[in-house]
């Protein structure tokens, strides 16, 4: 059992952590609330009431069961009716209108709000696919806010959250305790698990993916070894912390595509201890340790894969959550932004940082998505300078994200009709110059 403390890396607050993914993790704010030996005593310490969040099956394999067991001042179970809240820009899969094309889509960056907006009201979806009911796909989120959740909490029932900051630090605080994520990092929010999200700054924004499927795992690492992308340690957990505060409460839920509410007298942050699997992580994107060639030949992007949900199919994935960190390339004779291709899985990409190599028209905050086997690469000022540059290292420096599933995506209408939609997108490979000399060879 991993009990090591670890500082956050890139953010400075009071908040701590358990370092490792995947593990079985105990915490307790007050020495002594955890039970020793069993997980439900007939008088839990300090008067606490013992409650089991289970994110699988009973009867799921050992390697893949997921639950905690919590201690806590009121169970969750002390709540009264839910009731529908309406949410236009929320929206989940399948959708009631439209469907996908072949067409590629691209986005600008999303403006942040200019009226009060949280979180969960900042939520827009962009693109969805599967079925949340049967557990299968995704769906993908931007959040714009520019203020904290104030007496409010969420919870995600219809899946697993992916956060992924692009400007402005963000403070999850869950029923388990504290993670500070800035851009640059992630946060991983088990299903069910309440939490509230208040801001660092005066504004955020940032991209979420919603997994309906399978969780997310660490991808296997085949032929690489032992050692490479990312590693288990630098994934945090946070410790226990609590809050003993009786006070009105909105605890929001996302269940069957829709928003729910209801009141609380107190606040969900009560657990004073804890111990399972089923816990909210963060990872500092910048200790990926980027595998590239030092050849020839540009590597497939399966190599920058941070985090894996299976689909049932082997070597295919529900979703997998890539990143193209800042890195050198070294390969000689070689084309060096990604080459032209048709991809049989759907992708989903959006800048965090800088300004990435064949996404260069995209501002950090910009997006596009391209569903299975629409035709994509470089633009055409990028392949003449890739074309014509000399061998040597070279440098990289932005950071791009990208969410690959194997289900074609559809946009939402909403995100079709957004005025910050890129028009524009298909012109950057319209006009591609005609090279062919069949006289000379290699030109």
């Amino acid at each position: 059992m991993d009990t090591s403390l670890m500082q956050p890396s890139a953010t400075v607050s009071e908040a701590r952590y358990l370092s490792g993914f995947g593990n079985e993790h105990a915490s307790e704010a007050l020495p002594g609330a955890l039970p020793i030996g069993r997980n439900s005593p007939r008088r839990p310490p300090f008067g606490l009431y013992a409650e089991q969040l289970n994110g699988t099956a009973f009867t799921a394999p050992r390697s893949e069961n997921r639950r905690t067991w919590l201690y806590r001042i009121r169970p969750s179970a002390d709540h009264g009716p839910f009731a529908p809240r309406p949410h236009a820009g929320l929206m989940t899969a399948p959708l009631r209108e439209g469907g996908a094309d072949p067409n590629r889509y691209g986005w600008d960056p999303w403006p942040m709000p200019e009226q009060p907006q949280d979180f969960v009201d900042g939520l827009f979806t962009i693109v969805v696919n599967g079925d949340a009911e049967h557990q299968i796909g995704i769906g993908i989120h931007v959040y714009t806010a520019n203020r904290s959740m104030a007496d409010r909490v969420f919870a995600c029932i219809d899946g697993e959250l992916l956060i992924v900051p692009q400007e402005g630090a963000i403070r999850l605080t869950t029923e388990l305790g504290l993670l500070d994520v800035a851009p640059g990092e992630i946060a991983l929010v088990p299903r069910s698990l309440k939490f509230a999200v208040d801001l660092k700054a005066g504004h955020a924004r940032g991209f979420v993916c919603e997994n309906y499927g399978p969780y997310f795992r660490l991808p296997e690492l085949g032929p690489i070894g032992a050692n490479g992308l990312a590693n288990a340690r630098d994934f945090l957990a946070p410790v226990a912390a609590f809050e003993d505060r009786e006070a009105p409460v909105e605890s929001l839920v996302k269940f069957g595509g829709a928003l729910w509410t209801t009141q609380l007298d107190h606040s969900p942050f009560d657990v004073v201890a804890w111990h399972g699997t089923h816990v909210p992580m963060k990872y500092d994107l910048a200790r990926f340790m980027a595998i590239n060639t030092v050849s020839f030949d540009h590597a497939d992007p399966s190599i920058f894969t941070v985090l894996h949900a299976p689909s049932g199919l082997p070597g295919v994935a529900n979703a997998d959550f890539v990143i193209f960190p800042p890195r050198w390339s070294v390969a000689e004779d070689t084309f060096r932004p990604p080459y032209f291709h048709r991809n049989v899985m759907a992708e989903f990409s959006a800048t965090i940082g800088g300004r990435a190599q064949t996404r260069g028209r995209y501002a950090p905050g910009g997006c596009n998505m391209r569903n299975p086997m629409a035709a994509h690469g470089p633009d055409i000022a990028l392949f003449e300078r890739a074309s014509a540059a000399p061998d040597g290292p070279a440098r990289e420096e932005s950071l791009s994200i990208m969410f690959e599933s194997r289900l074609p995506f559809h946009p939402t209408p909403l995100a079709l009709a957004a005025p910050n939609r890129n028009l524009s997108f298909d012109r950057q490979w319209q006009g591609m110059p005609k090279r062919f000399r069949p006289s000379i060879s290699g030109s």
